[in-house]
């Protein structure tokens, strides 16, 4: 038996206290390394999402936790946990308007005679996460191209970001389990659009995977690199940041975008201060945001 006062005892009480002065350092090292602003009353949010990476890492506390994330040096440990603050509901095709929206509007308008001198047809899916979001816009890709008979007169090329490399070496393999192909695709696509290697895994299709560049981004670095979009979906993002930063954001994907640029938005955030920069556009349903 483990005495009760033996130092092996001490850093599960650290594990499972977080006091003020530790919160307010862990939220600001949060919005400092990525944006993500946590509220007063987070504490018990912020205790049952790290406590495992404490045990995990053996650190001791919260406070020792902090001090490891500002030195910088551990990439996996700074995943971990962003990753764990930002867990949200991720699936395939989700809210299904964007998809049907970009598949029967805005495919045939890109795609139609007087705008194919313009090059490719670029889309970014930003925060990206396990890769859902980026493979049901190519699955929407390969559907408008069997109703176009095979033919793609604009090549489409998705770029997808995120600031977690763990994410995105999964969005990378494209492989999922059984409870991740059954949140939002039909049978046929999954049939269409997935090799079943073995009987827990389903591995995306080359077709559909070839068309996306994977790259790590934290929106609030520069976009420049990525050069401009027709499309931008930043789905269920900005709900992590504070006011200043979402417009800061949205400024930056208008910029980013090419003349009268869509934008789609998550079906419950709104422009943030940024509605001088957009146009709404009614999907019936649905809305997505046009740049001025």
């Amino acid at each position: 038996m483990i005495n009760k006062d033996s130092p092996f005892t001490k850093p599960v009480a650290g594990r499972d206290n977080l006091d003020q002065q530790e919160f307010d350092q862990f939220r600001q090292f949060l919005e400092d390394a990525c944006g993500i602003s946590l509220g007063d009353n987070k504490q018990y949010l912020v205790t049952n999402r790290i406590r495992r990476i404490l045990e995990e890492n053996n650190i001791a506390s919260f406070g020792e936790l902090v001090k490891v994330l500002k030195q910088g040096f551990n990439r996996k440990l700074k995943d971990q946990v962003v990753d764990s603050m930002t867990t949200n509901e991720t699936f395939w095709f989700r809210d299904n308007y964007p998809y049907d929206h970009l598949k029967n509007t805005l495919l045939p308008q890109l795609m139609a005679p007087n705008n194919r001198m313009f090059g490719p047809i670029r889309v970014w899916s930003a925060a990206c996460s396990s890769g859902q979001e980026p493979y049901s816009i190519s699955m929407m890709v390969e559907e408008y191209k069997r109703q176009a008979m095979g033919n793609l007169p604009r090549a489409v090329q998705i770029v997808a970001t995120d600031l977690s490399s763990t994410v995105l070496d999964q969005a990378k393999r494209g492989e999922y389990d059984k409870l991740s192909v059954m949140r939002g695709l039909s049978a046929d696509r999954l049939e269409r659009y997935f090799d079943n290697p073995i009987p827990t895994m389903w591995r995306v299709k080359g077709f559909v995977k070839e068309r996306i560049d994977f790259r790590s981004l934290n929106l609030m670095d520069s976009y420049a690199s990525l050069g401009k979009f027709d499309i931008v979906f930043c789905r269920n993002v900005l709900i992590y940041f504070n006011a200043d930063l979402k417009r800061q954001i949205l400024q930056k994907i208008h910029a980013s975008l090419k003349p009268q640029g869509l934008l789609f938005l998550g079906s419950s955030e709104g422009l943030a201060g940024a509605a001088d920069l957009f146009e709404m556009v009614r999907c019936e349903p649905g809305i997505l945001y046009k740049a001025i």
